[in-house]
Order: C-alpha cells, then structure tokens, then sequence
C-alpha cells in the first residue's frame, strides 16, 4: 500500500442510552483530501454520462440506477448507457435518459466500437462527467472522457480474480478514475494495495437501503405468514435466508455445506432458502443442487428464486447469511436484512467490522451478527447453533442493534450527500439553490467509527 500519513483513530463512545455502538476509525470521512469530499457549494446542472454492463438485479446495476436517482433528484440529468435489462424503464421514470450499448462485452474491437459511441453521446448531450460501473464498459468510458477531456469516475464493488498479469490489467482500468469510489473500506484498501492507487483519488461511500420499504413495523403478519407459505414451513422452523444472486463467488455452497453439517448434529426444523436468481451464465446452480442432492440436504434447502415481497422475505427469516468466498462490498441483501432487524451471519470476506459488528469486536452487548472464515461450513454451521442458542429476547436485541446500525450508517441522504460533494469536486456542478453539502471533517460527516 502506498506510504500515507495516518491519522489517529476517533472513536466516540456512544450517547448514554444509544443502541448505536461506535466504530473503528474511518478513512474516507477523516481526512478530506484521501477521502476527495470537500464542502464546496454547487450551482449549475450537471449532465452525467453513467455506463453499467446490464439494468438487472446486480450490485452494479442496482448501483447505477441509484446513481441516476441522486442525480436526477438533486436537478442533473442523468444519462445511462448499458446494455439494458428489466429495469431500464426506471431510468426514464427518473428523469434520465437511457441509451443502448453492448456494455457487456469483453471484445476488444467492440469495446473500441463503444468507445466512439460514448464519445458521440458525451458530445450529443452535453455530458459534464463519464462514470464506469463495470470493467469492460470502464475502458470504452476511460477512452471516451480522456478523448473529450471530461471528469472520469469508477464505483468498485468486488474485488476481481487476477489470475494472471493480463488480468490484472485489464481489472486496474476500475482504478484509473479521476475518483474512484468503493463501497466499503476493505474494497479500498485492496483498490491501494493492488493497484498503488493514492488516497487523493479514493472515496469510500456506503450504499443507502430504501429505509422506508425496509421497515419491519411496515410488514402485515399476513405478509409474513405468506412468504413462509410459499416455502413451506410452518411458523416454527428457523429460517436461514441467503439472498442474492446465485453465483459461485457468493459461497451458496458452503451454506449447503453448513446445512449438511446442522442435519448430522441432528437439529431440527431449520430450513436454508436461497432467495436469488440464476443468472444463466454458468453451471453454477446445477452443480449446487447436485451438492444438495449429493448431501442429502434437500429437505433443508430451498432454491426459491427472487421474492416478490422482499422486505416480508427478510421479515419472515430467523437469521440473514451471507456466505461470500471473494471479497465483496457491502451486500444490499445483507444490509437489507439489518434494516429489517435480523440478526446476521457473514464471511469475513462478504463484509467488514464496518457493517457486522461480530463480539470478538464490539463484546457481546453490541453485537449486530456473528462472522465467520470464508469457506467454512463448518464454522458457519458453528455459528448458526450459537445464534439459535440465544433467548428470542436476546436475538430480538441483536436484530434492533443492526437495524439501529443501519439506519445510522446507510442512510441514502447521507450516500446522495457524498456523491454530490464528489462531483461538487470534480466538476464545480450541482442543484441550483441546494444546501451546501458539509465538508468531509465536519461534525456532520463526521460519523462515529
């Protein structure tokens, strides 16, 4: 990691009373030229030119749709070029304009042919800022901004497999932004460490939840009472829910494995549901239910597929899991279930102490979930006795601990607050009449950590 000049930690200590527990000392609101927030006021419309690979159900998708959210709402005109997918029509319901491309492709004369067509669109309106959700879409983005001199921007989400140098570079175009944004700060220490990127042009902002949506005092019984219909089980069995994608560097077989491991223990009425899609380019799912079958897990195992009700899905779950074996960002399935006061579980490498604050750092009072080593069944396993081996009143606790977190830390206010001050940044641009946005060091952004 490149040489920086650390701060010292500040950690608060909670408000007498508060159910919100303090954290670790936070790179990208301490200091604000590593973080590239600064609480400059903004006063002309910005037209952003955002790429993605699809507009489907992805961390990345759902990302750039929240991105033209922010924008839109704060006056700018977003402009999405992807692929497309089953939510594009949102893009147009935002105010912003949505622009086919073959973002998803990783040929090279395709890329240079998207390159010119993002060149042509950057000049057709008017674009102010390109910015890159995705690796191959980044390239042509990167060639289009350096072409016509605009401001160009990446979010990170996952750390990338580097199997070999050229993997390697083609992964590093996500750090050649004139600001790159991570979801999370182990996603930003790897974006320094991997790629010698300086702190100047880093910028960690956490995505926001739909709070609102993700309310459990929202949620009818009877809403609940029908997802658990539409698994099958009965108001007694615990439910171990696993959202997002079915997809093999989100670990869904080490929760089969974990499964295997609970039924040989002899514990009973425990159901594991997979409530996520197959994205139908890999084996992936087969060979999960294969290991299902091979296990003989299948009466603790329900592949459901995406819920039509997702907040009564997490209403409806004993515990929320997430089983990744490749370093990710913030999972939304994750952070949605917190929101909806379950108590969770996660691999170390499917979230940090920033989102899970396990006993082993915050002592058992504050815990929000427990983490375990990636790849472990067993040890999720493990971890799954000792959360039902909690009262209901203790696990009650755990869960209002983790919804209280998330409404601190992943206020969608709080992310829109961030992401315009870094366009404030680059770009002088913003919503005519709006509130200056605090600066990074300010108590306002000052979040405890």
């Amino acid at each position: 990691m490149p040489a920086t000049s650390e701060s010292s930690p500040d950690v608060h200590a909670p408000a007498e009373g508060s159910t919100i527990p303090s954290r670790p000392f936070d790179r990208a609101t301490d200091d604000a030229g590593r973080a590239g927030v600064t609480g400059r006021s903004v006063a002309r419309r910005l037209t952003v030119l955002v790429t993605v690979p699809t507009l489907d159900l992805g961390a990345a998708d759902r990302g750039a749709i929240e991105l033209a959210r922010i924008l839109a709402a704060a006056g700018h005109r977003p402009v999405v070029a992807s692929r497309g997918g089953r939510c594009e029509d949102e893009i147009a319901r935002l105010g912003g304009v949505f622009e086919p491309l073959d973002a998803t492709s990783h040929n090279p004369f395709v890329i240079a042919g998207n390159a010119r067509r993002l060149r042509a669109l950057i000049r057709a309106h008017g674009c102010d800022a390109v910015h890159a959700h995705g690796r191959a879409c980044a390239w042509s983005a990167l060639a289009a901004a350096r072409a016509t001199g605009k401001p160009f921007l990446t979010t990170c989400y996952t750390a990338f497999r580097e199997q070999n140098r050229l993997k390697r570079l083609y992964n590093g175009v996500m750090a050649r932004g004139d600001r790159v944004i991570a979801v999370s700060e182990p996603i930003a220490d790897m974006m320094a460490e991997r790629h010698h990127l300086p702190w100047s042009r880093l910028a960690v902002v956490h995505p926001g939840i739909d709070l609102s949506s993700f309310d459990p005092a929202g949620i009818a019984p009877d809403r609940v009472a029908a997802a658990r219909r539409t698994w099958g089980v009965g108001p007694d069995t615990r439910v171990v829910l696993v959202p997002g994608r079915i997809i093999r560097r989100r670990g869904h077989h080490v929760a089969v494995q974990a499964a295997a491991h609970l039924k040989a223990r002899g514990l009973r009425d425990v159901l594991f549901v997979f409530a996520g899609e197959d994205g139908g380019t890999s084996s992936y799912s087969g060979q999960l239910w294969d290991q299902v079958l091979a296990s003989k897990t299948a009466d603790v195992v329900r592949l459901a597929g995406p819920s039509a009700d997702p907040p009564a899905c997490y209403a409806a779950a004993t515990v929320v899991v997430s089983t990744a074996i490749q370093l990710e960002g913030l999972s939304r399935g994750l952070l949605e279930g917190m929101a909806m006061a379950r108590p969770v579980v996660a691999s170390d490498l499917a979230a940090g102490p920033e989102a899970v604050l396990s006993p082993e750092a915050a002592g058992e009072e504050r815990m929000t979930g427990l983490r375990v080593p990636a790849g472990d069944g067993a040890a999720l396993a493990a971890a799954l006795v000792r959360l039902f081996s909690y009262s209901e009143q203790a696990r009650h606790a755990m869960g209002q601990r983790a919804r209280a977190w998330a409404l601190s830390e992943f206020d969608p206010a709080d992310t829109a607050a961030r992401i315009l001050a870094i366009y404030a940044d680059l770009c002088g641009g913003g919503p005519a009449g709006a509130a200056t946005t605090p600066a990074a060091g300010s108590p306002d952004l000052q979040r405890q950590r």
